[in-house]
């Protein structure tokens, strides 16, 4: 296997899919790469959009198959992984691998690819900025919140000094600038001829 992977980490509410999927639109040779799961869809979700959803049976299988490049077991029969068969069709096609990955997903995907690799941690000014992000949003009960602000503290101790570049994310537009700055240096020269 060979080619770039860019990856990104980030607590809930730090802003981390607005700015993916900006950089998306900008460098047209990133593609996301869409993970495999056990767990049913939820919604309107599509097998091959959203993930690749297989059974936890099929999905045990396939991890003694060796066909992932990285899994996990979440929860007891909730696995999540990254299929090598979607990281080969995104590089056959000369495209840099864009991973949106919790954070001890980040570190092994880092750890795999080495210098291949550019792993950005996307985080929040402060846990108590985040917990505003997560009240503003709505969609969460008071519990939730806490839940999930008690993960991202977590998250944020466990991820310094594991990613290549910690990206603050305290003004939307100076985080985009940043992230275009960071990711263009290391896809290279093909981001100054395709980019927007």
């Amino acid at each position: 296997m060979d080619g770039k992977v860019v990856i990104f980490s980030a607590p809930s509410g730090a802003g981390k899919s607005t700015i993916v999927n900006h950089l998306l639109k900008k460098y047209p040779e990133l593609e996301f790469s869409i993970s495999a799961t056990s767990r049913a869809p939820r919604g309107n979700e599509q097998d091959g959009k959203e993930y690749y959803f297989f059974s936890a049976d099929r999905f045990r299988q396939m991890i003694a198959e060796d066909r992932f490049v990285e899994h996990e077991e979440v929860y007891p029969g909730s696995f999540y992984g990254t299929l090598k068969s979607e990281v080969e069709r995104i590089w056959a096609k000369g495209h840099v691998i864009v991973f949106d990955i919790d954070v001890k997903g980040g570190v092994n995907v880092k750890r795999i690819f080495g210098g291949k690799a550019l792993s950005i941690f996307i985080q929040a000014p402060s846990v108590e900025v985040l917990r505003e992000r997560l009240i503003d949003r709505g969609t969460d009960t008071a519990e939730a919140i806490e839940k999930r602000v008690a993960k991202a503290a977590s998250e944020m101790e466990f991820a310094a000094g594991k990613f290549d570049y910690v990206l603050v994310n305290d003004d939307l537009d100076a985080a985009l600038a940043e992230a275009d700055k960071v990711v263009g240096e290391f896809i290279g020269d093909q981001a100054g001829k395709t980019g927007i």
